[in-house]
């Protein structure tokens, strides 16, 4: 058998990010051939991953990257929140987005299949991987590219991440991009569901219609009233509906007597040219997804217990 020496392990260690002992074993197993060593490690990232498949992954980071005026939006999931403090975790994100950037593919299973931008093998690779240095399950959730003018905020660690996408002949001034950002910090304080009223589906309102018309119908003081004058009434209504769940219409958060329609479309007007919000993506990090319960207390007895 080869003598492993230090200095192979130490590299094998910097190059796969694997801990010690697993990549003396490596080697061992390999005979020392360092390549056949780090396949051994990848082939150990993908059991790994096999492993930690049933695990609940709602954690993790989302971020954003624009290159060359094309902007990518992506939550990567893990199963604690330590890890979106981990510099090996952020970069490997960074990788992805430079993949989704280069390649624009069209869902997760097609980014998967694409070569890492700025290493060796697919994303798909790349994952099982960094599940294997982790020590956690990982998976990419979702993403989103945007071309074109954009104003992108990340709060907090990657807790939620916004891109809002604009035409406009004001882009190269600062005022612009100062209302750009705000409107940025509104979608991501402000949650919605749609961008302006034009956006709402003819089957929600209708639903929100019927449910405005059967609360006045239940209500003493409408009895009597003509079909007609409650739907007018419903009418009035829905500019609430519109102000709670549209984001042009929404109250501007830093001048509540207009809103953001109004406020963007006062800084166009000042600057002497014009402004549309066209879209926006807004990802909250685990959304959705089933949360894993920590029970602290048995956790410290049991270790307590030995």
């Amino acid at each position: 058998m080869a003598e492993i020496s230090a200095k192979a392990v130490a590299e094998l260690r910097k190059q796969t990010g694997c801990g010690m002992m697993d990549c003396k074993n490596a080697l061992k197993d390999a005979n020392g051939d360092f390549e056949a060593a780090v396949k051994i490690l990848r082939e150990k990232g993908m059991a790994a991953t096999a492993k930690k498949a049933s695990r609940i992954a709602a954690e993790g980071l989302v971020d954003i990257m624009t290159i060359d005026n094309v902007t990518a939006i992506v939550e990567v999931n893990s199963e604690t929140d330590f890890v979106a403090k981990n510099a090996i975790f952020q970069e490997f994100v960074k990788s992805i987005l430079k993949t989704i950037i280069a390649n624009k593919p069209q869902d997760v299973e097609a980014l998967l299949a694409c070569n890492v931008a700025d290493g060796e093998g697919t994303v798909a690779d790349a994952l099982n991987e960094h599940t294997y240095k982790i020590g956690e399950k990982l998976s990419i959730r979702r993403f989103v590219v945007v071309d074109g003018v954009v104003s992108t905020y990340i709060h907090g660690l990657g807790s939620t991440g916004v891109v809002v996408s604009f035409e406009t002949d004001l882009a190269d001034k600062a005022e612009f991009q100062e209302c750009a950002k705000n409107v940025a910090l509104q979608t991501a304080a402000m949650a919605v569901a749609y961008l302006d009223k034009e956006s709402v589906p003819a089957s929600v309102l209708a639903e929100e219609k019927a449910i405005l018309i059967k609360q006045m119908e239940q209500d003493p003081k409408m009895a009597g009233k003509p079909q007609q004058v409650l739907e007018k009434i419903v009418e009035g209504k829905l500019g609430k509906y519109y102000e709670n769940n549209c984001l042009l219409e929404q109250a501007y958060v830093k001048d509540d007597s207009m809103s953001v329609s109004k406020y963007v479309a006062s800084v166009a007007k000042a600057l002497g040219g014009f402004i549309k919000v066209t879209g926006y993506v807004r990802f909250d990090k685990g959304e959705g997804l089933e949360k894993r319960e920590e029970d602290f207390a048995a956790e410290i007895a049991k270790m307590v217990q030995g």
